[in-house]
């Protein structure tokens, strides 16, 4: 067989890797054939995590899961785990979760005090909106703004600042999306106020899931190359079919054909791409528009034809889709003994603690340790992040954005009221702060055609997959979102006779809808 009738996944991220899995899996495509094209030097796209316990970890985000994530269960309940290879990454994910449940008793701290399960503080207005936008036709709000329905005092509530904080909403974002959100999560609203019914996995998700991907697909005989920019993809005539990749790989232009038995699968846009690091006592320099990479790629393709999408609508303006996260490595267990204290949890049962009144909006959260899988019992990570980078901090006086890692850690020392001797808690901290650009871009404001389909045209040899794909129903920021327009993909391109599970539709079951009712209107009060 021809190179020019192999499968070309562009971009590593969990949405090749899983459209990898399932090309194998289910559409019994041999793994000899499968090429993954990746311009950094690891997979795992938006799941990283890397680091040592001298230099520090980083972790850029993390995400969260819940029960009902069918494509990502239904894709991790094949792949083993590395440490006991007779348990699936499912598995060990449920295993985990029921071991270390999450339920928060600081889920906001305000005057420097933790609230246990705080209250929504919605006035008769706001839950009549809320309840209101479930019921609102999608295609009535294009384009449309958060800010543009709801009154200035809603975005001053409880319920404002964790949802906010806790699924990186900002005023200006999608009201589509919210909407979307709103629906998709109705089923976790009675524990929202302690983040109760999340799913989280054992380790970072690059050691409990990308790893244990990326070695099932090796074994499977998948090739995954490295440091490869690809600056273009070409179609026919009539842009149903591509017909050839551009790529450089060690200063060499490639081109390589593809035939009608061949394939692409197109990652579009990047929510860590331009991502930089700082450090202790270095802010992180200043993103540059990446000049290559899936931005490039997807607006070069969109100019090719409308059904291509508009990555203009997500790009622009960049100082409202970027904010600021920050990881933080240390050697002695005082600070996490002083958070036990703090909040009620033990790290890994709490989740996010968010500063309420913190003009960053600053919070953090301490995951199960290790949180690495080579993480010694000495050593402790935790992770937080500024969703309001641009804002003046309340104890360093300038946007996070202009921070070193020692101002952030002054100013979560400030928001927990220790700035003498606790100040002591972070005397050896490793900490690499790390401004992502495109972070929130897939919340920008949209109206139909800005996502292109996942299969553009039916028939054709190619597909898009990731983030910023059209999937009815389902919510991006998601790894669920990125897994499904996968096994979409590669179940209607390949006529794969096995469905893609449903998206869970907790909003049209009463007995789930009547609790969310009745949590909304008690103000989320128990």
């Amino acid at each position: 067989m021809s190179m020019a009738d192999h499968v070309y996944l562009i971009g590593g991220g969990v949405a090749s890797l899983a459209a990898a899995v399932f090309l194998i899996r289910d559409a019994d495509i041999p793994g000899a054939q499968i090429h993954i094209l990746e311009g950094a030097g690891l997979p795992g796209g938006s799941l990283d995590g890397a680091g040592t316990a001298q230099s520090g970890y980083l972790i850029r985000g993390g995400r969260m899961f819940e029960k009902h994530f069918r494509c990502t269960f239904d894709l991790l309940d094949t792949i083993p785990t590395l440490e006991e290879p007779s348990r699936s990454v499912t598995q060990d994910i449920r295993l985990f979760t029921e071991t270390v449940q999450t339920s928060s008793h600081a889920r906001l701290v305000s005057a420097y005090q933790p609230i246990d399960a705080p209250p929504f503080e919605l006035s008769p207005r706001d839950r009549f909106d809320l309840l209101r936008l479930i019921l609102i036709p999608e295609r009535w709000l294009a384009d449309r703004t958060i800010a543009d329905y709801f009154t200035a005092d809603f975005f001053n509530s409880n319920f404002w600042c964790m949802w906010g904080s806790m699924f990186a909403f900002q005023s200006w974002h999608s009201l589509a999306e919210m909407r979307r959100y709103m629906r998709r999560f109705m089923h976790l609203m009675p524990g929202f106020s302690r983040l109760e019914g999340i799913h989280r996995t054992r380790y970072n998700q690059f050691d409990s899931i990308v790893r244990p991907l990326v070695v099932w697909l090796e074994n499977q005989g998948v090739a995954l190359h490295y440091g490869i920019s690809v600056t273009d993809v070409l179609f026919n005539a009539s842009n149903e079919q591509v017909t050839q990749l551009k790529w450089v790989e060690n200063a060499v232009e490639v081109s390589q054909p593809i035939s009608d038995k061949g394939c692409v699968f197109v990652t579009l846009g990047s929510m860590t791409e331009a991502s930089t690091n700082g450090a202790l006592m270095s802010k992180p320099t200043p993103p540059v528009p990446a000049q290559e990479g899936a931005w490039a790629l997807w607006q070069k393709i969109a100019k090719k034809s409308p059904r291509f999408g508009h990555p203009e609508k997500f790009l622009n303006p960049p100082a409202q889709t970027a904010w600021e996260s920050f990881t933080v490595t240390l050697s002695d267990p005082a600070f996490f003994d002083y958070m036990t204290s703090f909040t009620g949890n033990t790290a890994g049962t709490g989740g996010l603690v968010t500063f309420k009144e913190s003009g960053w909006l600053l919070s953090i959260v301490l995951a199960h340790q290790p949180h690495f899988e080579k993480q010694g019992p000495e050593t402790h990570v935790f992770w937080g992040y500024g969703l309001h980078p641009t804002q003046a901090g309340d104890a360093v006086k300038k946007p996070m954005f202009d921070c070193t890692g020692a101002e952030i850690l002054s100013e979560l020392a400030h928001h927990l009221q220790f700035e003498n001797d606790g100040q002591a808690f972070f005397k050896d901290a490793r900490i690499i702060p790390c401004h992502l650009p495109h972070i929130t871009a897939q919340f920008m404001p949209r109206a139909p055609g800005d996502r292109p389909e996942v299969l553009p045209s039916p028939g054709g040899n190619f597909a898009f997959l990731g983030q910023f794909c059209e999937v009815p129903n389902d919510t991006v920021f998601t790894v669920e979102y990125s897994v499904r327009t996968a096994q979409m993909a590669v179940y209607q391109m390949k006529n794969v006779q096995r469905s893609v599970p449903g998206v869970y539709r907790g909003d049209l079951n009463p007995l789930v809808g009547s609790r969310a009712l009745i949590t909304l209107m008690s103000n989320g009060r128990h």
